[in-house]
């Protein structure tokens, strides 16, 4: 047996016998009992061995900090865990028209659900750049085997029509209506919905180039309004640069259900709703650090609690977008 699963074994045994009180999720935890809430255990290890070799490859491409947690999040822990590579691609700042410390706190808080899912303990520290790529700086976050990119432009709104402080731009009106957009910390701009989609290619590439192309896997909301109605469009227009890339390239895809996630019926086992709402719970955890109105769950706690116990998600074939279902 290789060392990489010994270490894998050793962490999954330490992983369901570390357990610590909470406070603040307990009415969570019964909402979805019988799930058990642990912590993260040692992870140093892991993260050097997938860091040393090529291996498998999954790019997340979302639209805010907490959404794969939400509405992929046991999927992506479990791929994490069985030894592949995670790249996360953040493209808005999820600000929802409030000032820096928001939704730089959001950025933080996505790095703490990636440490979770990575299995690495609490001193674990991300070490973070800035990039450039075609002019536009993005910032960049290695933490363990996994890197994040943040590209930080305006939260759309649900709407998909933005909001006031970011002069109303948008995803959606970048894709719709060519209207320029500019990332919230004035570090790109984007003229066109294909000058967005390019840059995030390059991102992607430059981080799957080393192993084959059916090694790599991308993650998104799904930009299908039959599959999956009644979704933010920032969630949409994640889905529609994805589908972009999956017709240009010989990389598969996921597409999963976004807000509609709570219309379908649990389906989840009790070992990934623990992984989901761990991954959940420390990107909650992070935000209420500094401002206890800024948890997700205590302002949703119905749709949040629904949402743990449920993953929906169709596949997309390499080279070509999967039929909207």
């Amino acid at each position: 047996m290789r060392p990489f699963f010994i270490l894998q074994i050793i962490q999954t045994i330490a992983l369901n016998h570390i357990l610590r009180p909470r406070t603040l999720y307990s009415r969570l935890a019964l909402l979805i009992a019988p799930v058990l809430l642990s912590a993260a255990s040692s992870g140093h290890g892991l993260g050097v061995k997938q860091l040393s070799n090529p291996r498998p490859v999954d790019v997340v491409i979302v639209a805010h900090a907490d959404d794969w947690q939400v509405f992929m999040g046991d999927a992506i822990v479990d791929r994490v865990r069985a030894g592949r590579r995670v790249v996360f691609i953040y493209l808005t700042a999820g600000d929802h028209g409030r000032d820096s410390v928001y939704w730089q706190l959001r950025e933080n808080a996505a790095l703490q659900s990636t440490r979770i899912a990575l299995a690495m303990p609490v001193s674990a520290r991300s070490s973070c750049d800035t990039i450039h790529v075609a002019a536009r700086a993005i910032t960049r976050c290695v933490l363990g085997s996994s890197v994040s990119y943040f590209l930080r432009l305006p939260d759309g709104n649900r709407n998909g029509g933005g909001f006031a402080r970011n002069r109303f731009e948008s995803l959606r009106r970048l894709r719709a209506e060519a209207v320029s957009l500019d990332a919230i910390d004035g570090s790109q701009t984007y003229a066109r919905w294909q000058d967005l989609t390019t840059t995030v290619a390059t991102l992607v590439r430059m981080n799957v180039d080393s192993t084959s192309p059916a090694d790599a896997v991308l993650h998104t909301t799904d930009p299908s309004v039959r599959a999956n109605p009644h979704d933010h469009y920032d969630h949409r227009m994640a889905g529609k640069l994805t589908e972009n890339l999956l017709r240009a390239n010989q990389w598969s895809g996921r597409y999963y259900v976004g807000y509609a996630l709570t219309t379908r019926s649990p389906n989840r086992t009790t070992k990934q709703r623990q992984e989901k709402l761990e991954v959940f719970e420390a990107y909650d955890r992070e935000m209420i650090r500094i401002d206890r109105s800024w948890s997700a769950y205590r302002e949703h706690p119905v749709f949040y609690s629904q949402c743990m116990l449920r993953t929906y998600v169709r596949t997309a074939r390499a080279g070509q977008a999967a039929p909207h279902k």
